[in-house]
């Protein structure tokens, strides 16, 4: 079961930086208004396993400035729904809608590490 924290502010997000030099972390960029996003956020929760990484939860709608800054930090294009894999301060990989899934954050964090 993945144990989610709430990313809610530019010095969280901040926080999850510094966090990823320790292990990887994994940023769930939610949408509560689309079907697509509560799919695939119900198909994460049934994951037994938080496969090693730290995982942060956004409500890109309540924190939409928050959302913007990941973008941009990162250099990844707002989609939603959106997983970004995050390792040394980098976002090694990324995916978004329906290509998020448990197999596929298995595989990128093997590669990645």
């Amino acid at each position: 079961m993945i144990n989610w924290t709430e990313l809610s502010s530019e010095d969280d997000l901040q926080k999850v930086i510094q966090e990823s030099h320790s292990h990887p972390v994994c940023i769930f960029k939610h949408s509560t208004r689309c079907g697509i996003s509560a799919m695939v956020l119900h198909r994460l929760e049934q994951t037994e396993s938080e496969m090693g990484a730290k995982w942060y939860l956004l409500d890109l709608l309540a924190f939409r400035d928050v959302s913007d800054a990941v973008s941009s930090r990162f250099g990844v294009e707002h989609q939603s729904p959106q997983l970004l894999l995050v390792s040394e301060g980098d976002c090694v990989s990324a995916a978004s809608h329906t290509m998020i899934s448990a197999n596929w954050l298995a595989d990128q964090l093997t590669a990645n590490h």
